[in-house]
């Protein structure tokens, strides 16, 4: 199995960012991503951990068996 590390690099957002209630949400303008906080700037934190994670590569829990299969097709 190989193994490697993704590189990793900063990239900026576009963030909208207003007030429902006693909540602040912060919306990602070019990822559908949202979030919320108490104060603006915690919204802001809380989008930026889900950012992280929605662009985090994904993990394999459990290696997949690869196989072929035999399919009949009919030419038209």
């Amino acid at each position: 199995m190989l193994a490697f590390k993704e590189p990793r690099y900063e990239r900026q957002f576009t963030a909208r960012v207003w007030q429902e209630d006693e909540w602040f949400i912060a919306q990602c303008a070019e990822a559908d991503v949202a979030s919320h906080g108490k104060t603006e700037d915690e919204a802001l934190a809380n989008l930026r951990e889900a950012l992280e994670l929605y662009f985090e590569p994904p993990t394999a829990t459990i290696v997949p068996r690869i196989t072929s299969i035999e399919v009949d097709v009919d030419a038209a």
